[in-house]
């Protein structure tokens, strides 16, 4: 059986959709992504390699390093749990509602590896 592209529930062949709600939730789903997917990636890139900088630095300014980390991970957090964008292999495989559920989940451990990372910076002294 063919599964409806938004909930996953099993449709008939000739539907893509289950109901108007399933329809219109995956309209606006991706209308949001087409207005900020190239944002997302540039901020992506930005903290990913701030991330990176900031664990090098991390082994010479330990205070300094834990906050060039904690930062960018508090920033991804915040902005994955708030615009949920997942990847098309992601969508492909769990379908649109449960890949937006996973997405905030991942900005939820983001957002805790950053709060740790903060009071690491803080308790470093």
């Amino acid at each position: 059986m063919k599964k409806c592209e938004y909930c996953a529930k099993e449709i008939s062949y000739h539907q893509m959709y289950c109901n108007d709600e399933c329809q219109n939730g995956a309209n606006r789903f991706y209308d949001m992504r087409d207005m900020i997917t190239s944002i997302m990636s540039v901020i992506n890139g930005i903290c990913v390699m701030s991330i990176g900088i900031g664990l090098f630095v991390f082994s010479f300014f330990k205070i300094v390093g834990a906050y060039m980390v904690a930062i960018p991970l508090l920033i991804l957090g915040i902005l994955y749990i708030f615009f949920p964008v997942p990847a098309d292999v992601m969508i492909q495989k769990y379908k649109i509602e449960k890949s937006v559920k996973i997405t905030r989940y991942i900005g939820i451990a983001l957002l805790i590896l950053g709060v740790l990372c903060t009071v690491l910076a803080i308790f470093t002294i």
